[in-house]
C-alpha cells in the first residue's frame, strides 16, 4: 500500500502536476501558443472593425466641422499660433501643422487628413495610408489641444496602435488585390505613395520638423516598408519573407492586446472613479447633464427620462455597474457579450440623447475589438450577400469562383479564434 502511495502521490509521479509530464505538458502549451502568436495575425475580423470604425469617425468628424475648420485647428482659432508654439516646446507633442503657420499649408494637411480617412477605412494600401491617417490625427489633435474631448483621446491613441496592425486582412481592397493578383503590395502606387512619404518625411528631419524619436519611428517604418516590398517581390517563399512575416504577427498580436487592454482601462478607471462622486453614489448624475441645454438635442424627450426619478436611478447605477464589471467578465464569453451589447446601447444612448455622436462612435469602434469572431463572419457574410444580389436581384448569387482564395484563419476556425485575447481576451 506504501508503494501503491508513493506511485499516485508522491512528488516523483509522472501524473503530478510539478513532475516531468506536467512540465512536458506546460511547455508544450507555451509552445504552441508561441507557434499561433507569431504565425498567425489573430483577431483579422476585430482589426477590419476597428480601422473601419475609427477612420470612420474620424473623416464624418473632419467633414461636419469643415466650415469651421479655420476656428478648430487653423489659423482663426482662439488657440493662436503663438500659444501652440510655446506649448508644443514644452510638451513636444507632434503635429506638421507648426511647420508653417501659412493657411495653404493648414488646408493641405486637412484635405490629406480627409483623404487618408476614407482610403483606411476603405483598406488601400492600408501600411501607408495608417501613418498618413496618424499623423493627421495627431496633427490636428495637437494643434488646438483643447478643442476635443473623450472620443478624441481614444482617436489619438488609437490611430497609433492601428499602425502596429495587419488590419486589411479582410474587407478591403488590399485583401481583394491580393486575392486578384496574389499579393497586396502589387502595382506601382504602393512604391510611389512610399517614395512621396519618405521625401516628405526627409524634408521634416532636415528642417527640424520632427523631434529623434519621432524621426527615428518615421525612418524605421519607411525601412521597414521598403524591405518588405523588395523581399515580397523578389523573394515571396524565402526565408525573408518568413521572418518579415513572424516580426508582423507578433507587432500585430501586440497591438491588438495593447488596444483590448486600453478599452479595459478606459472603463475600469471611469467606472472606479464614478463610483467616487457623490452624484453616482445617491443615483442622481444622469438627471443633470438632461436637464442642460447643451446636451439636449431632444428637449422634450430629455426632460421625459429626467421626469422618472426610477428611470434615473437604474440608469446611472447600470452604467457605473457595466463600466466596473466588463473587464472581470473577459473570460466568460456569454456574460461578456452581454455586457459588451449593453455599453454599446449605452453609447448609442449617448450620441441620441445627449448629443455626442462622434464620441459614442468612437467608444463603440474601440469596444469592436471584443465582438466575437462567429457574429463578425456572419454579418460580412449578410452584407456581402446583399451587395452581391443588386445589380441581379431574382439571380441566385454566384459562389466563389475555383482560384479564389480565403484569408487563411479567418473563417475555418471562428471558435479558435473566439479564444485568442485579440477577439475575446
Amino acid at each position: 500500500m506504501s508503494d501503491t502511495v508513493r506511485g499516485t502521490s508522491g512528488p516523483s509521479s509522472p501524473s503530478s502536476p510539478s513532475g516531468p509530464s506536467g512540465l512536458r505538458a506546460a511547455r508544450a502549451a507555451a509552445d504552441r501558443a508561441l507557434a499561433k502568436v507569431s504565425g498567425q495575425a489573430l483577431a483579422p475580423y476585430q482589426s477590419a472593425v476597428v480601422r473601419i470604425g475609427f477612420s470612420a469617425t474620424w473623416l464624418f468628424f473632419l467633414l461636419r466641422e469643415f466650415p469651421n475648420r479655420h476656428e478648430l485647428y487653423g489659423p482663426d482659432g482662439p488657440w493662436s499660433w503663438g500659444l501652440a508654439e510655446r506649448l508644443i516646446a514644452s510638451n513636444h507633442a507632434f503635429t506638421v501643422l507648426m511647420w508653417s503657420d501659412s493657411t495653404l499649408w493648414f488646408e493641405i494637411v486637412y484635405a490629406v487628413s480627409v483623404l487618408s480617412s476614407a482610403l483606411l477605412m476603405l483598406g488601400w494600401r492600408t501600411r501607408a495610408t495608417s501613418v498618413v491617417f496618424m499623423v493627421g490625427v495627431l496633427s490636428l489633435q495637437n494643434r488646438s489641444v483643447f478643442m476635443g474631448d473623450g472620443g478624441d483621446n481614444v482617436i489619438h491613441l488609437m490611430a497609433i496602435y492601428l499602425v502596429l496592425t495587419r488590419c486589411a486582412q479582410v474587407w478591403s481592397l488590399d485583401a481583394a488585390r491580393a486575392r486578384r493578383l496574389g499579393t497586396a503590395t502589387a502595382g506601382r502606387a504602393g512604391p510611389v505613395l512610399w517614395s512621396v512619404l519618405g521625401a516628405v518625411f526627409a524634408y521634416g528631419g532636415v528642417t527640424g520638423g520632427f523631434g529623434t524619436l519621432w524621426l527615428t519611428a518615421f525612418a524605421a517604418l519607411w525601412v521597414v516598408a521598403a524591405l518588405w516590398w523588395m523581399v515580397d517581390r523578389y523573394e515571396p517563399e524565402g526565408d525573408g519573407r518568413a521572418v518579415l512575416d513572424v516580426l508582423a504577427n507578433l507587432l500585430h498580436n501586440a497591438g491588438m492586446l495593447v488596444i483590448a487592454v486600453e478599452v479595459c482601462l478606459i472603463y475600469a478607471t471611469a467606472g472606479w472613479y464614478k463610483i467616487q462622486g457623490s452624484r453616482w453614489q445617491d443615483g442622481t448624475a444622469l438627471y443633470y447633464p438632461l436637464r442642460l441645454d447643451y446636451f439636449t438635442p431632444w428637449p422634450e424627450l430629455s426632460g421625459l427620462l429626467a421626469s422618472s426619478g426610477t428611470l434615473v436611478m437604474l440608469l446611472t447605477y447600470g452604467t457605473v455597474a457595466v463600466q466596473v464589471a466588463f473587464p472581470f467578465t473577459l473570460f466568460n464569453r456569454r456574460i461578456k457579450n452581454v455586457l459588451l451589447a449593453l455599453m454599446m446601447l449605452e453609447h448609442a444612448g449617448i450620441a441620441f440623447l445627449l448629443g455626442l455622436p462622434f464620441f459614442s462612435l468612437a467608444m463603440i469602434a474601440a469596444d469592436s475589438v471584443f465582438l466575437p469572431t462567429a457574429f463578425l463572419v456572419w454579418l460580412g457574410a449578410r452584407i456581402s450577400s446583399r451587395v452581391s444580389a443588386r445589380p441581379a436581384r431574382g439571380l441566385p448569387i454566384p459562389g466563389p469562383g475555383p482560384g479564389t482564395e480565403t484569408d487563411r484563419g479567418t473563417e475555418a476556425e471562428p471558435e479558435a479564434e473566439e479564444r485568442t485575447v485579440g477577439s475575446v481576451a
